[in-house]
C-alpha cells in the first residue's frame, strides 16, 4: 500500500472499530454510547492497529499458526503501549483489565489478546483484501482529498479532546486545593463540614461571620468547578466506564455519583 492508501485504510478501520465498540456497548447497556476517545466516530487505536497488522503480517498470510501468534504479539504490544502512554499523559487508565487473569499492568490481558489475534487473522485473510480492493478503485485525487479532509477533522477533534482533558485536570487540582482548605477549616472549628463538599452547609452560631462567608465562598467555587468538570467528563466517563484515575480519586468518584443523580 502507498501512503494515501494507508491513511485511507486507517480511517476506514478506525471507523469500523468505533462501530464495533458502539455495537458492543449497545448490546451490553441497551443504549447508544460513543465509545471513542475522540468526539467523532473513530477509534484511532483500531486504525493504527489494523494498518500495522496488515503491513507487518501480510507476508505470513499463508501460515495460519504463525499469522495468529504474530497477531497476538503485535496487538498486545500496541494495546499496552497505548494504555501506558495515555496513563502517563492524562493520569488515567482509560481501560483496566486488573480484574482479569493474566493481565499486565491492567493495560492488557491474555483473554482479550487471544480474541484480538483471531480478529486480526480474519482481517488479514478475508476482510482487508476486500477493503483494499475497494480503496484501489477510488481515483487517486479523491483518495488524496478525502485523506486531507479527514486528517484535518481528526486533528481538530484531537486538539479539542486533549484541551478539554487538560482543562479538567487543572480544575481537579483546584478542587483538591479547595477540599484541603475546607478540611483545614473543619479541623479548626471542630466540625467535619467537608465530608460532602457538594452538599449544603448548615450555618452555626459559633462560627464567625467571616469564617462562614469564607466557607460559603469555597463551597460555591467547588460546586462551580464540579459542574464544569461533570459536563466535560460526562462523555468520557460513559465511553470508558472502567477508567481508573491516578489522581483525585475521591473527587472523581464524587463527580461520578453527581452525574448518576443527574
Amino acid at each position: 500500500m502507498n501512503g494515501y492508501e494507508i491513511i485511507l485504510c486507517f480511517f476506514i478501520y478506525g471507523f469500523l472499530g468505533w462501530c464495533t465498540e458502539v455495537a458492543f456497548a449497545a448490546v451490553k447497556e441497551r443504549r447508544f454510547v460513543n465509545r471513542g476517545f475522540l468526539n467523532g466516530p473513530i477509534c484511532p487505536i483500531y486504525g493504527v492497529g489494523v494498518v500495522m497488522v496488515v503491513q507487518l503480517l501480510m507476508p505470513y498470510k499463508s501460515n495460519l499458526l504463525l499469522l495468529y501468534v504474530t497477531s497476538v504479539i503485535v496487538v498486545t504490544a500496541l494495546e499496552w503501549l497505548t494504555g501506558f502512554a495515555l496513563d502517563k499523559i492524562f493520569h488515567n487508565k482509560w481501560w483496566d483489565y486488573s480484574g482479569m487473569p493474566l493481565n499486565l499492568n491492567g493495560y492488557v490481558c491474555l483473554l482479550f489478546s487471544l480474541i484480538w489475534g483471531i480478529a486480526c487473522v480474519a482481517i488479514v485473510k478475508w476482510i482487508h483484501p476486500f477493503i483494499y480492493k475497494g480503496v484501489t478503485v477510488i481515483p487517486g485525487w479523491i483518495r488524496t482529498t478525502v485523506d486531507l479532509i479527514l486528517g484535518i477533522v481528526i486533528l481538530l477533534d484531537l486538539y479539542v479532546t486533549v484541551s478539554k482533558i487538560l482543562k479538567v485536570n487543572k480544575h481537579l487540582e483546584k478542587m483538591e486545593e479547595i477540599a484541603r482548605e475546607l478540611r483545614r477549616i473543619s479541623d479548626e472549628i471542630g466540625e467535619n463540614i467537608s465530608k460532602d463538599v457538594l452538599g449544603v452547609i448548615e450555618r452555626r452560631e459559633d462560627i464567625s461571620e467571616e469564617m462562614a462567608e469564607k466557607i460559603t465562598e469555597l463551597k460555591q467555587k467547588y460546586r462551580e468547578l464540579a459542574v464544569r468538570n461533570a459536563k466535560n467528563m460526562k462523555r468520557l466517563m460513559k465511553a470508558f466506564p472502567r477508567m481508573t484515575p491516578r489522581k483525585h480519586e475521591e473527587i472523581i468518584e464524587e463527580l461520578k455519583n453527581y452525574l448518576k443523580k443527574k
